[in-house]
């Protein structure tokens, strides 16, 4: 088992990783001493497929627990869901200390922080991501929240769990696309913030892809130890260090949005895709070389993920993008690469820029 440090003084956490983890979780959890009492939120092929593992592991160590189901989807993270959740906990909160345990991908650990954060103004929650894209990114450094119909996380909170067991044993079982979702992640890390990273998926690609479960516990680790040091410089995203995350999200959650959250595009998806459209801006804004951006477009494909995009429409995905969080004062704001380990925060791109890498290269 790896352990990774989150130093965010009285918010600091564990995130563990390792094979086999799950079947141990209830003796790592009641150490925590969060509650006497947990609420799993997941849903219902991963309670079928995991629930009684779970169920015995944390009755055993004396955490009576309840499964409260959510969709499979995007969708879960609305409005509905969340009051829904936050309404069927309080009807049998009584007399117990609750804490929360998500047990899902990032959808689950989205919706289910969020209920945490606001139910009685916060209780702990213990993140269990079952994918490996929330391994790698979203369900450690506490940003929750929900999506609204315009776009994605515009309701949500910066809050913190209070531990990230990441058993890399759950990731074989999973479909190839969830596989290659969570891989866009991990080559994103790769382009902000580590070549060797990125060397070692341009090598390894195929043994990843075959879950070679060294290989796995060495680049979910390596992306667990950036996010982690990125979230401890800039845990509220307010000094521009952690806006580094969100290399190829801006076109990628736009895309999320023109698509109306559906399956034809998942989260990783929609993000190699938006990685590919910024190595578009990169190259015509002179910041990145033909050779580097193409170097980046072709671990994309190499792993199985999309850098195009089909099926939307080009004015809803530039309608969309232009609910983007990350806009200041107006501007725009991208994360462009400048090489791999290197990217750069760009506001003002010009729209005819956007709109032609959109149209030539994206759409």
């Amino acid at each position: 088992m790896r352990t990774i440090k989150v130093h965010l003084k009285d918010r600091s956490y564990d995130i563990l990783i390792g094979r086999g983890l799950l079947k141990k979780s209830g003796a790592i959890i009641k150490r925590l001493d969060v509650g006497n009492y947990a609420v799993c939120i997941t849903n219902a092929s991963l309670l079928k497929l995991y629930g009684n593992v779970l169920r015995k592991t944390l009755e055993k160590s004396g955490i009576p627990v309840r499964f409260e189901m959510v969709p499979d989807s995007e969708k879960a993270k609305s409005e509905g869901v969340a009051t829904s959740l936050i309404r069927r906990i309080s009807s049998y909160d009584k007399r117990k200390n609750i804490f929360i345990i998500n047990f899902g991908g990032g959808v689950v650990g989205d919706v289910g922080g969020f209920v945490a954060s606001v139910y009685k103004r916060g209780i702990p929650y213990v993140q269990i991501p079952t994918t490996l894209l929330a391994q790698v990114d979203s369900a450690i450094g506490g940003k929750v929240a929900i999506d609204l119909p315009i776009a994605k996380n515009l309701v949500g909170s910066f809050y913190q769990p209070r531990l990230v067991i990441s058993d890399t044993g759950l990731i074989s079982s999973l479909p190839h696309r969830q596989i290659s979702s969570g891989l866009a992640e991990i080559i994103k890390y790769g382009v902000i913030k580590d070549r060797t990273l990125f060397a070692f998926l341009e090598r390894n690609h195929k043994k990843i892809l075959r879950c070679d479960n060294a290989s796995l516990e060495y680049i979910v680790s390596a992306s667990a130890r950036i996010k982690a040091k990125v979230v401890e410089q800039d845990e509220f995203d307010r000094t521009g260090k952690r806006a580094i995350l969100n290399f190829g999200h801006t076109i990628g959650h736009a895309i999320e949005a023109a698509a109306k959250y559906s399956n034809r595009y998942n989260h990783g998806e929609a993000v190699a895709i938006g990685m590919s459209g910024s190595c578009g801006i990169a190259r015509r804004l002179g910041l990145i070389s033909q050779k580097d951006a193409g170097r980046i477009i072709s671990l994309i494909a190499a792993l199985g993920l999309p850098t195009k995009a089909k099926g939307v429409r080009l004015q809803a995905v530039y309608n969309a993008h232009l609910h983007d969080k990350k806009f200041i004062h107006g501007k725009n704001r991208f994360v462009l690469p400048v090489r791999v380990e290197k990217v750069k925060i760009v506001e003002g791109v010009p729209d005819a820029v956007i709109r032609a890498v959109l149209k030539e290269e994206i759409l």
